[in-house]
């Protein structure tokens, strides 16, 4: 699949926020789970954009992955088959940002592990 390139500019993004949530999952002192699941949604938010952008689909300004998700299973219904695991990410884009929530060393883990098969779901779709 050809992708042009304001879908290559979404996936470049992606993969920088999946090279610093892997980056940062390898730090043993001074872990920092809320950024790694922050990365962890980032890049999936990103893959989405770039399948709705590649597929000419309208979608509105948000870091929310289910509302994204209602307008990729339009094109595609395969997409549902991950709706918990971009449930389970949404969270990371903003409760865990700021005082007064904070992700555990698990739930970052969690976030890592749903990040990487969300994503093989993404590059095979991009044929990467």
């Amino acid at each position: 699949m050809k992708n042009p390139p304001d879908v290559l500019e979404w996936i470049s993004k992606a993969e920088q926020d999946y090279q610093t949530a892997e980056t940062m999952a390898r730090k043993r002192k001074n872990t920092v789970p809320d950024i790694v699941g922050f990365h962890s949604q980032q890049c999936i938010e990103k893959y989405l954009k770039a399948y709705l952008v590649l597929s000419k689909t309208d979608f509105p300004k948000t870091h929310d992955l289910v509302e994204l998700l209602e307008h990729a299973v339009v094109k595609d219904p395969l997409i549902e088959t991950y709706r918990t695991d971009l449930r389970m990410l949404n969270p990371f884009s903003v409760q865990f940002r700021y005082p007064g929530d904070s992700a555990t060393p698990e739930e970052s883990k969690i976030a890592l592990k749903t990040m990487r098969r969300v994503r093989r779901f993404f590059r095979e779709k991009f044929g990467l």
